[in-house]
């Protein structure tokens, strides 16, 4: 802590899963401190799931708190008169049932960005619903548009949803309100759901579509496996290469590289020719293995790149040279990003245990009374 462009800001960030925790773990690795607080029960527990290797919890401080003990509930408000942003993602009301709702802890502290993380908004016909991204995908759209022609939609992990159209949209608009509120003194509240963030990150597919150069099918599109140079293919150990070759000095690349750049073949944009284009290349690079076509291919302009798996991505010389990597406590992760020319990100501080910290930011807080606190059940420790 203490590195990093966000060095100085404070969050709280109340404790739950998937892109909250992310957003929270972004903010901490580019440098600002962040105290999450778990529950009391998962301290006592001795952390459980959220141990050692949860690397979203990285580079925070924990304090485990009962919220609904009034003397629990306390310490969170006194958390959020010092902080500048608190991050939460419980369902519509939950915190405000609480008492620690937008108006209480604005009350508290008036310059305060208060990030909400949601599925489906704070408002509409589905806000009091439970949800997974793959719910949130389906509704706006984007996993329609994921799978090959004839086939089923295919599922992007949750990659897509929670940290793409969740994470990343909760950080900006908490970072564009921090923002102004550093120029008007006053805070507000962020709404990121991830159906606006993922509907968002859409936008020029629609812009496609309304320029009649996109079908609202699966897999007949430049981008969606539609074109056979936008693919991959099977190599001849049965491991694969990406292929995006789409502009036509790109593309005429790859073709040479691939020893087919005097062969017989359609147009490159000739959709009726697509079909013969795919048999041939399909061909071609059964012809080696994964491995050999990299060397042929890397470096080059050909857009064409070995398909590694997690644990090979990690270990690749390509990937290691830049430290798209890092190990800490004996453990590979990724490192953080994007990368600060004067004021680096780090990851300082392994996974937050629930509680690991308690003592230490009751410290923080100016309360004395720890012992008492913890014999109560108003807060706990690991």
């Amino acid at each position: 802590m203490g590195r990093g462009p966000l060095a100085g800001v404070r969050v709280v960030e109340l404790a739950g899963i998937g892109p909250g925790p992310f957003a929270a773990m972004l903010l901490a690795d580019l440098g600002a401190d962040v105290v999450r607080v778990d529950r009391a029960a998962s301290a006592r527990k001795g952390g459980g799931a959220t141990g050692g290797t949860d690397f979203t919890n990285r580079g925070k401080r924990s304090i485990a708190v009962d919220l609904k003990n009034e003397r629990g509930r306390e310490v969170v408000l006194r958390l959020v008169e010092r902080s500048d942003v608190l991050l939460e993602g419980f369902r519509p009301g939950v915190t405000e049932r609480l008492g620690l709702g937008p108006d209480d802890c604005l009350a508290r502290n008036p310059g305060l960005v208060y990030g909400r993380m949601t599925g489906w908004g704070q408002e509409g016909p589905l806000a009091q619903s439970a949800g997974h991204d793959i719910g949130y995908i389906a509704i706006t759209g984007a996993l329609h548009a994921i799978g090959r022609a004839g086939g089923p939609p295919q599922v992007p992990m949750n990659l897509l949803g929670d940290f793409a159209g969740g994470s990343m949209y909760l950080v900006v608009g908490v970072l564009a309100a921090l923002l102004e509120s550093r120029a008007s003194g006053r805070g507000q509240v962020v709404d990121a759901a991830i159906v606006d963030g993922t509907a968002h990150l859409s936008t020029f597919i629609h812009g496609f579509m309304a320029g009649g150069l996109w079908k609202d099918e699966r897999g007949v599109n430049m981008l969606d496996t539609g074109a056979p140079w936008y693919d991959v293919y099977e190599t001849a150990d049965g491991r694969h290469m990406a292929v995006g070759a789409l502009e036509p000095q790109f593309y005429a690349e790859f073709l040479r590289r691939l020893g087919l750049a005097d062969a017989d073949l359609p147009g490159q944009h000739d959709r009726d020719g697509w079909p013969e284009l795919r048999e041939r290349f399909a061909a071609a690079f059964k012809e080696r293995t994964r491995d050999e076509w990299a060397e042929i291919f890397l470096p080059s302009d050909a857009c064409v790149a070995p398909v590694l798996s997690m644990t090979e991505a990690a270990e690749h010389p390509y990937n290691t040279a830049r430290d798209v990597f890092v190990e800490r406590d004996g453990h590979r992760q990724p490192a953080p990003a994007p990368r600060f020319s004067r004021t680096a990100a780090g990851t300082d501080g392994g996974p937050a245990l629930p509680g690991g910290h308690t003592r230490a930011v009751l410290a923080d807080l100016g309360i004395d009374d720890a012992d008492d606190l913890i014999a109560s059940g108003a807060v706990a420790e690991t």
